[in-house]
């Protein structure tokens, strides 16, 4: 209890904002990390490495976050390339589609549709070199 002048000794329960966040699993983690800032402009938020070269690592487009990880099948984490596809497909909502997908390609993704207008978007689809499918669009007004 906090009486004028003096400060309370009573612990504060930090505010945690709700979020979600997916987990890449993917072979050569610290590549994959390099080509998603050169592919989507992303920054590193957070960063750890072990000795064999593995990384573990939060990034942000925009604020936007996800995670990039090796695969550990010993814990049931696979990559599309290990699963022979990819069980999920990432929705990146930026205001220039076209650009994002362009340097995408630039940066060594697959275009798997061309940005175009579609159910009221303007969208495109790529793969990334480690398998996860990104559509790349924007709601039309």
């Amino acid at each position: 209890m906090a009486v004028e002048g003096i400060v309370s000794a009573e612990p504060t329960t930090p505010v945690v904002q709700t979020t979600l966040a997916p987990w890449l699993s993917v072979r050569g983690s610290a590549r994959a990390v390099e080509f998603y800032k050169a592919a989507f402009g992303a920054v590193e938020v957070f960063r750890i490495e072990d000795p064999s070269g593995s990384v573990v690592a939060r990034l942000s487009i925009d604020g936007a976050e996800f995670w990039v990880g090796d695969e550990s099948p010993e814990h049931g984490n696979f990559s599309p390339q290990t699963a022979r596809g990819a069980t999920t497909r990432m929705i990146l909502t930026v205001a220039d589609p076209d650009a994002v997908w362009t340097r995408a390609v630039a940066a060594g993704a697959s275009g798997v549709n061309a940005v175009h207008e579609d159910y009221g978007w303007r969208l495109g689809r790529v793969v990334d070199p480690f398998g996860h499918h990104w559509e790349i669009g924007h709601p039309l007004a």
